[in-house]
C-alpha cells in the first residue's frame, strides 16, 4: 500500500463498486452501509485529505471488503 487516500475517494469506490450507501454525516465522519445476505454491514469513513493505513485497514475490516480487491479496483 504504496499511495495515501483520501476519506472522500474511499467513500466514492465503496459507494460505487462495493454496493454501499449513504446513511449519515456527523462532522466530518460518514456512516455508509450495505445489506448482504439478510445482514447488515456499516463502516464509518472519516472525511479527512488522507487516510492513515491503520483508519483504512480498519474501514475495510468493518465494510467487509478484502484489501487485496478494494486495491484492484482503485
Amino acid at each position: 500500500m504504496a499511495k495515501t487516500l483520501s476519506g472522500k475517494f474511499v467513500l466514492k469506490i465503496l459507494c460505487r463498486v462495493f454496493g454501499f450507501y449513504f446513511v449519515s454525516q456527523s462532522g466530518s465522519h460518514v456512516k455508509i452501509r450495505k445489506i448482504i445476505s439478510g445482514r447488515t454491514v456499516t463502516t464509518i469513513v472519516p472525511l479527512h485529505r488522507e487516510l492513515a493505513r491503520g483508519t483504512l485497514h480498519g474501514i475495510l475490516e468493518l465494510a467487509e471488503v478484502d484489501e487485496e480487491v478494494f486495491w484492484k479496483e482503485v
